[in-house]
């Protein structure tokens, strides 16, 4: 039996792909990782306060909540909150970032990914691809991510990682343009995956090709991807990198 040709077809020099609905299921994410780190946000800011990375967070908590004195508990009732909303908030994503970064490295965690996008990763990377991931999780968990998956180590087949503290907000075209800037290369040449679509929109506006991914199950499915490209697997979309200038 033949396997069935990709529907879309584009040249580029690079793939940034979001995590939560496009290469992972959201509900391994809100199952497993959120109440691992809200079971652990007292105890690291306990242990952990004069880390700089915690230290920052927990003064940007304040700030946001305009609460300069908050103690740890009035922080951890904030953090809490804010993960019952699923507010993107960086240092909710920095504290959290720095549990699962532990987890993963405990064995407690093993990330999760569609059976679809392991092969195209390891693929497209093949050819020479380069292969960026830009999510609302923290770099740290990016890294844990990637790093402790079911078929190993993943980080190698990865060039970059981008989150909303050192590119910016993710439904802003400006955060799009940094991250081309630093991977060195015009918009034309990037392609966005995920399945928001006010992230598609601000990649678009950017100058980049966009692929919304649409998985049933997801929170986003219902909604569609709007008048970008929809694929519902990694399969259906082939790259080829033959008009680099690189």
């Amino acid at each position: 039996m033949s396997l069935p040709v990709p529907a879309l077809r584009f040249d580029v020099d690079a793939v940034v792909l979001d995590i939560e609905g496009t290469t992972s299921a959201t509900g391994f994410v809100v199952d497993v990782l959120y109440p691992y780190s809200r079971a652990r946000f007292a105890a690291l800011l306990c242990e952990r306060s004069g880390d700089p990375e915690v230290a920052r967070a927990v003064a940007q908590v304040r700030e946001l909540t305009g609460d300069p004195h908050a103690d740890p508990a009035a922080v951890v009732k904030t953090l809490n909150a804010w993960l019952d909303d699923d507010r993107k908030a960086t240092p909710l994503k920095t504290l959290q970032g720095l549990i699962w970064s532990e987890g993963f490295a405990r064995g407690d965690l093993v990330s999760h990914f569609y059976d679809d996008v392991v092969p195209a990763l390891r693929s497209w990377h093949a050819t020479g691809l380069r292969l960026y991931v830009y999510s609302s999780g923290s770099v740290a968990a990016q890294r844990a991510w990637f790093s402790s998956t079911p078929e190993g180590d993943l980080l190698p087949l990865v060039s970059g990682l981008h989150d909303t503290e050192n590119a910016g907000p993710k439904q802003e075209p400006e955060s799009y343009r940094r991250i081309a800037e630093s991977a060195g290369l015009p918009p034309g040449r990037l392609l966005f995956l995920s399945d928001r679509p006010g992230e598609l929109d601000a990649a678009r506006a950017a100058g980049w090709h966009t692929v919304g991914i649409r998985r049933p199950g997801e929170p986003f499915h219902q909604q569609g991807v709007g008048d970008h490209a929809e694929a519902g697997t990694f399969d259906e979309i082939s790259i080829s990198t033959t008009g680099s200038s690189t």
